[in-house]
């Protein structure tokens, strides 16, 4: 049990009684005071009482809670409501499940990226559900005129075993909302979780599969208007002018102008708005607009020079020569160590630019008057979007009102919300609630891109191949994928990194586990090269290092737990029955560190006809307690189908700045034929509080993928995507 402090002032924690019902609301902050009054609290709707963790309690025992932050696939709708739940010791069965709008003085950090949502919501979610339980058991102990410590709590119903007496929750709910917030409340012991820890299934499940109106696509309110933008065809390029005189009698069109996201002297800019203006064409219906957007003639300018994929691979080699005076990490001598070697290894990875494709394509609504404002869409980073509508459109943020709708899929690509900048540009030139849509190719090719990178690896052995040096350089499409301080980090004696950055007008952003997508594939397939050339299996090769680290570690700035880092290798080499003859299976290993969470994984793969196939991936996880276990295994199977999809096929590439895919007919993608046949994942049990879950399964699984080809095939690839070098190697 875990005692734990309910607030850090008194005006961090409030409650306040329901208008209708006799309900109970409790929510609170804990990083900033709430400045609400006490009239404007009792005036507030029942719907709307935020915070980490919002719940409701009616008088017939339903409790509503509120999940705070954006949902995109990840089950925090679910999983978030789960510990609130727990805490609270309420029977799951009769709680509902509700979106939170966005809300920055109840709640904190309502975004989805990074995988954090429940490891920075832990503590929080778990005080909402325990302290409203509190509540509830001194509401029933004043009115049965007993102590609290005699009391107990299961599934929502209070109980006094001396006296047999019962109470539900919403009996006493109205009362404890009339008692003192307590100082400090009780959390639960982890072994006493009865709903944590289970699995449960996703509480949008039915109406997912039934094609309810959840997503921000089917946000529909009556007299919007719908519109869609035309975009520069190349990176580099602006609107010069254009005729409408062909679409502007069209049935349905209303309107056809120009619209600028970033204008000249913002300096909130996101690095998303590559395209300065657009053109916008809005109309009664989708396709009305549609047939309009294909007549319309655009002519472009160009704004600055135009690149392609040749100039940023040429430009990175380039980069890739240099040496940098003050590099990012400096452990001993590296170029003495070096130059003494008995062998030197060296290879260069690389990777293309992604897009993120999402399966829902961008859209946003936006009614926006003179006086406020109405945002509802799928968004990442609501704050972040409100503060730059209120920067262009004028309005004050306390008048703008963001509502998340359940997104189909972001990967990243809903983190910078430039789309719903552009809704409510629109919405406000036509004074008219709009819905603006994005078609598949305007999504894929006026889109924030995974960066391209390039990284340079060097590794020193003795006479004895013992590793006495390691040099990493990388560079990339603004900023390097390079993470300084990750192993191998600390393990090595003469250690240098260093980091370089591409500048370029395409515009790049966050893609699922960003920088680590790519450079747990160069790190850990160049590790089973070194590995191979010092005659070691590549598991022992790696948990000497870990012992290394563990024992003697080198610098203090190694950000990784080299125990809990070999503790997901061990397992995942005994689950797998790592070393075992098994004839026509090839095995490839990867272990890396992200989001604060260790993943270790094995790959089997056969040759059918000199093709690849994956018949099972092995996925060992180190995330702390795993709050629902389908779930979770859900995510983690998804990241290594997504990983392996994007490390075989995909790739975007650019000729004078124009995307040279617009859809899935070129832009590939892997199929089903093409998955793992089978995944088996394995959690490490080790209670400690949860940490990331959404993305560290996709980064090592293209290493892993890769070691298994080198064992197949007698050929090391280094480049992705993987189709290119394996249809060589057919």
């Amino acid at each position: 049990m875990t005692i734990i402090k309910t607030k850090y002032n008194r005006r961090s924690f409030l409650k306040v009684s329901t208008v209708a019902g006799g309900g109970m609301v409790l929510g609170f902050n804990w990083l900033t005071a709430c400045t609400a009054s006490a009239e404007e609290i009792m005036q507030m709707p029942e719907e709307w009482f935020t915070v980490n963790a919002f719940l409701k309690i009616g008088d017939n025992g339903v409790v509503t809670i509120m999940s705070p932050n954006p949902e995109i696939g990840q089950n925090v709708k679910t999983s978030m409501p789960m510990v609130v739940a727990e805490e609270l010791d309420v029977d799951w069965d009769k709680v509902i499940v509700e979106q939170a709008p966005l809300d920055t003085e109840a709640f904190t950090r309502q975004v989805a990226g990074g995988s954090q949502s429940i490891r920075r919501g832990w503590n929080s979610l778990r005080m909402a559900g325990a302290t409203a339980r509190m509540m509830l058991l001194q509401a029933a102990a004043e009115q049965w005129q007993v102590p609290v410590s005699e009391l107990t709590t299961e599934k929502g119903v209070i109980r006094h075993e001396a006296t047999g007496n019962t109470l539900g929750y919403g009996e006493v709910a109205s009362a404890a909302a009339n008692m003192d917030v307590p100082e400090e409340v009780a959390l639960k012991d982890p072994k006493d979780f009865t709903i944590i820890g289970t699995s449960r299934k996703n509480v949008d499940g039915k109406k997912i599969v039934t094609g309810a109106p959840l997503y921000g696509l089917d946000h529909y309110e009556e007299g919007m208007l719908f519109a869609m933008i035309a975009h520069a065809p190349a990176f580099g390029m602006k609107v010069g002018s254009f005729d409408d005189s062909a679409i502007k009698n069209m049935p349905g069109i209303k309107d056809v102008f120009v619209i600028n996201t970033n204008p000249e002297g913002d300096e909130r800019r996101m690095q998303t708005f590559a395209f300065p203006d657009m053109v916008a064409i809005v109309g009664n219906s989708t396709w009305e607009v549609m047939k309009a957007k294909k007549a319309l003639e655009v002519s472009w300018e160009t704004a600055t020079a135009p690149e392609s994929t040749s100039m940023h691979e040429a430009m990175m080699d380039e980069q890739l020569k240099q040496s940098k005076a003050d590099p990012e990490r400096r452990d001993g001598n590296p170029e003495a160590a070096f130059a003494s070697a008995a062998k030197v290894i060296e290879r260069t990875y690389s990777a293309p630019f992604l897009a993120h494709n999402p399966m829902e394509p961008m859209n946003f609504f936006a009614d926006v008057s003179e006086e406020s404002a109405k945002l509802v869409g799928p968004i990442q980073t609501p704050q972040s979007m409100r503060g730059m509508v209120a920067a262009l459109t004028g309005l004050p943020e306390e008048k703008i009102s963001v509502m998340m709708t359940r997104q189909g899929g972001g990967f990243g690509r809903r983190l910078y919300g430039h789309f719903g900048v552009e809704a409510a540009l629109i919405s406000q030139k036509v004074k008219a609630p709009v819905k603006l849509i994005y078609s598949r190719e305007d999504d894929m090719t006026y889109g924030t891109y995974r960066p391209s990178y390039k990284v340079l690896y060097r590794a020193a052995l003795d006479e004895s191949n013992n590793l006495i040096a390691f040099q990493v350089k990388g560079t990339g499409t603004h900023g390097s994928p390079i993470f300084a301080n990750r192993f191998p980090a600390g393990t090595v004696d003469n250690y240098l990194a260093e980091s370089f950055s591409k500048p370029s007008n395409v515009s790049t952003g966050a893609w699922r586990a960003p920088r680590s997508n790519f450079i747990a594939f160069a790190e850990q397939s160049f590790l089973d090269e070194v590995a191979e050339e010092a005659g070691m299996d590549p598991i022992e090769f790696r948990l000497n290092l870990f012992d290394k680290a563990i024992d003697s570690p080198v610098g203090e700035s190694n950000d990784y737990d080299a125990e809990r880092y070999a503790g997901v290798l061990k397992l995942v080499r005994e689950k797998s029955g790592w070393g075992q003859e098994m004839p026509g299976v090839h095995r490839g290993v990867s272990a890396y560190f992200c989001h604060n969470t260790y993943v270790a994984q094995v790959v089997d793969l056969v040759m059918e006809n000199n093709k690849p196939v994956i018949q099972k991936v092995w996925c060992a996880v180190d995330c702390g307690i795993v709050i629902n276990p389908d779930a979770a295994r859900n995510q983690i199977e998804g990241g290594i189908v997504d990983g392996l999809g994007h490390g075989l096929f995909s790739s975007m590439t650019f000729e004078e700045g124009k995307p040279q895919h617009s859809n899935f007919n070129t832009y590939r993608l892997i199929r089903h034929a093409e998955a793992p046949k089978a995944i088996e994942v394995f959690f490490v049990d080790n209670g400690i509080d949860p940490t990331g879950l959404g993305e560290p399964s996709l980064p090592p699984v293209m290493a892993a993928f890769a070691n298994a080809l080198k064992k197949a095939t007698g050929e090391r690839i280094t480049n992705q995507p993987f189709v290119r070098e394996i249809e060589i190697l057919g």
